[in-house]
Order: C-alpha cells, then structure tokens, then sequence
C-alpha cells in the first residue's frame, strides 16, 4: 500500500507562474511587476499628450467628446480606459510584454490634417480610425500580416530594432528639452547649452539609471524614473518654474509636477462612440477616403511589426528567424486595439516602443503589460497625480532603453553592401524623418532594388517584398499622387 502524501492543491503563485510562463522564461512576479510600473511611466505622457493634440476644433468648429471648448479631461480619460483594457488584453491574449496606447504619428495625422478638410468632423476622422482597424484585422486572420513579417530578412528585423533604438532616444531628448530645434535642425538645450532645472533633473535621472544599471541594481529604470520625478517636484516646489512657452524656454516641457486641488477625479466617458463609419466617404468622396485609410493602416500596421522585434530582441524572446512568439495573437490585439482607439474617440491604438523600458527593467512575459494596463485603468481616476510626473524624469529610461537596444548593430553584416545599405537606411531614417515607418519603408526599397541588380540577387526576395515595397513607394508618394488628384 502506498504511503505517498497527496500533492498539495497548486497556490495561486503557481498557476500565475504556469500561465505566464514566468520560470520558462527567466522572470519573476516582482520582476514583471517592476516592469510593468515602469513601462507605464514611460508612457503615461501619452495621457496629456494626446489629450492636448485631439483638443483642437475640426473644420466645422466642433470639439471633441462635445462642448465649446477642449474637453481635455474627457479625452484623458478614454485614452487611459482604451489602454488599459488593450494593454491587459495583450498581456492575457499574447503574453507579452508590450503596452499599448493612442499613437502619437496618428493622432497628429486626424488633428492637423483629416478633421481639417473641408466638412469632415471629428466622428468622420474616428471612423476611418474604426475601418483601419477592421482592415488589419482581416489581414491578421488571414495570415497576410504574419506571412509579411516573415518574409522580412532577419538583418533588416534587426535594423528595424537598432533604428527603434535611435527612434526613442531621439523622442526622449526632445521631450525633454535636451535637444531643439534652434540654428541648426536640432541643436543642445538652448542656444548650446543646457540650461534650467529640468534639464538638472534629465541629467540626474540618466545617470542614476547608468550607475545604478552598472552596478547591476534590480529595477533601476524605475527607480531612476521615480527618483527624478521626486527631485523635479522639490525643485518645482522652491523655484517654481513652470511650464515651458517661448517666455520661459527653461520651463517643464509638457506638465509642471506640481499638484492643485484633489488628487482624484470622477473620469468622463463623452468620447466613446462618437464616430462615423461611413461620414468620410460621403464628405470627401470613396478614392480619398480610401487613401486616408491606407496612410493611417500603413503607419500601423508596419510601426507595430518593428515594435515588436525590438521588444522580443531586448528580452531575447525571439526565435531564430527572429520572431516573437504567439505573433497572430499579438498582431489581432494590436489590430483590435487600433478600432478600439477609433470608437472611444482618442484614436488609433497602437504597440508602444516604450514597452522596452519594463523589458530593461526585468519584464518577459505578458504578465508587465497586465500590471502596466491596469496602472492606466487606474490613472482614469488619479489623472493629475499622471500629470505629475514630467518628460524629464521619464525621458531617461527612454534614452538607457535606446542604447540597450543600439547594442544590436552588430548583428548586421557591414561588408555585404546588398543589405547593409538597406539596414543603415532603416537605422538612420527612423530619427532622422521622426518616423518608424519611414524608416521600414526605406529599408525595404533599398533592400528589394539592390537584390535585383545582383547575379541571382532577385530570388532571395520574396514576393510580399515585392508588394510591400511598391505599396511604400506609392506611401512616399501620396502627397503628389493626391496634388494630381485634386484631393
């Protein structure tokens, strides 16, 4: 008779660990947890960025979420609402540590350009946010979407990373006032120097990161976020600085972090449902429309796949063909993300490149995009306490996070012109044209071009390289097409 004791009942912590895979994949709950936090800091800016670029009128005076005025506090509210339940959705769908939100690059195309053309509302502009969205959604299902990633070569995924790299440090600098435009296309701080207490704060926030990554500290982009964000309120509380303007060029960039009035607000849902599927159409007619669909589901579609290579390279969770893992259930999350963004009224949402700072925090598995979407669900209701941290406490990780990524260049054969070329397109033309999908585009030019002028160079490019090389070309050229058009 056997003596041998049952098994005790698995712990919670167990079926946590079995679901996320956390032992497999080197990682611990508190690491996901450090990531998860410090991913949302990285990308909690979005809540006031976005707020402020959708609060403009439309061509017929009309404001977003209603009213006669911005209704800020009504579209910070959808955009942390849509971000935490797609950020939640990915870590649970996909298991994987990418956050998502509004996106920057699309929320500027509706604001300054498609709500500006004649007629078209604010509704009109979110609906063909909702048809790009269905759109990628089909060629996910498909197998289109997968099928065109994996027809990338693996040197230009890992272009696509490094340039990501560049991307973000160059996003960092500039949200934090570091570099501006000035004499020259960019140039440091003001007038060559950095001046002001914000960017004291920057400084100290990056090398404490730096010293603390050195000596091997656990969570130190967060702490270094956290730290920053304390020095830049002590700093704001004596000096009282302010914000930047063209008076006060050493402001806080974007929020001062300073506090008025109760920490915690009731959010404002006006937003959600205000689209139109089908207004653009019949205010700017179907070939026009369509175009405007295929700019915004282009910058979608290819930013999201480079996002996720840089994040699956910085984690080392990609295959060797480089690809990440669960790729379908990642890229219908992000294709549902993208309507979602469009119904709620705050855009086009979007994987975030800034999911690589809870990577380089210690995040692998999807359990950090759960911590990081439920942070946003509850920035819904603390949006000043989100405000209070400034572009230049979490600007830092956003820099560390580049170099970490930057890492990868060496991976890249420089003596084999064929792809290097193509490669160091796509690096240096995510900073230097501020798009990710300017630089993809590039290096799929150069890379298909180049192969067919070698002896036999035309059959190592498969033919989606082919589709999705002329679709760039016909994206680089929309301006023109649509001048002759008369759009």
């Amino acid at each position: 008779m056997s003596t041998t004791a049952p098994s005790a009942p698995p712990t919670s912590l167990g079926r946590l660990d079995r679901f996320f895979r956390l032992t497999e994949r080197g990682s611990t709950v508190g690491s996901e947890i450090r990531g998860g936090f410090a991913t949302f800091f990285a990308m909690a800016y979005v809540l006031v960025v976005n707020a402020g670029i959708l609060s403009g009128p439309d061509s017929t005076g009309a404001y977003l979420g209603g009213g006669t005025s911005p209704n800020i506090p009504a579209i910070a509210a959808a955009t942390a609402l849509v971000a935490g339940i797609m950020t939640i959705l990915m870590g649970v769908a996909a298991n994987y540590p990418l956050a998502l939100a509004a996106g920057m690059g699309i929320n500027a195309l509706l604001a300054f350009t498609v709500v500006q053309l004649p007629g078209m509302t604010w509704a009109d502009g979110m609906g063909l946010v909702v048809l790009e969205g269905l759109v990628i959604l089909v060629l996910v299902l498909t197998g289109l979407r997968a099928a065109v990633f994996k027809a990338v070569p693996h040197t230009l995924k890992v272009a696509i990373s490094v340039g990501i790299g560049l991307f973000i440090t160059l996003v960092g600098l500039v949200n934090a006032g570091i570099v501006r435009p000035g004499g020259t296309p960019l140039e440091l701080g003001i007038n060559g120097s950095l001046a002001g207490w914000p960017a004291l704060v920057f400084v100290f926030g990056l090398f404490l990161i730096a010293v603390l990554m050195v000596r091997k500290v656990r969570g130190a982009i967060l702490i270094g976020i956290v730290a920053a964000a304390v020095l830049a309120a002590i700093i704001e509380a004596v000096a009282h600085i302010g914000t930047k303007s063209d008076a006060n060029p050493a402001g806080w960039a974007l929020s001062a972090p300073t506090l008025s009035g109760s920490p915690v607000q009731l959010p404002d849902f006006s937003t959600l449902g205000q689209f139109s599927l089908f207004g653009a159409f019949e205010k700017l007619g179907p070939l026009a429309a369509i175009l405007l669909i295929f700019s915004i589901m282009l910058a979608d579609f290819f930013d999201t796949m480079g996002t996720m290579v840089a994040i699956g390279a910085e984690g080392n969770l990609l295959d060797e063909e480089g690809n990440p893992p669960n790729t379908r259930n990642i890229l219908v999350v992000d294709s549902l993300a993208a309507a979602a963004g469009g119904a709620a009224g705050v855009s086009s949402n979007t994987s975030y490149v800034e999911s690589a700072t809870g990577v380089g925090a210690g995040a692998r598995t999807g359990l950090s995009a759960v911590v990081t979407g439920l942070a946003f669900l509850v920035a819904m209701f603390f949006s000043p306490l989100v405000a209070f941290v400034p572009f230049e406490a979490a600007s830092p990780a956003l820099v560390i996070v580049g170099f970490l990524m930057m890492t990868q260049v060496v991976e890249v054969p420089w003596r084999d012109l064929s792809i290097a070329i193509p490669a160091f397109l796509t690096i240096v033309m995510m900073p230097f044209a501020y798009s990710i999908t300017a630089g993809i585009g590039a290096g799929f030019i150069a890379y298909v071009l180049l192969s067919v002028v070698m002896k036999g160079g035309a059959r190592r490019v498969h033919w989606l390289m082919w589709v999705v090389s002329a679709l760039f070309v016909l994206y680089f050229a929309l301006g023109p097409i649509q001048a002759v058009l008369g759009l």
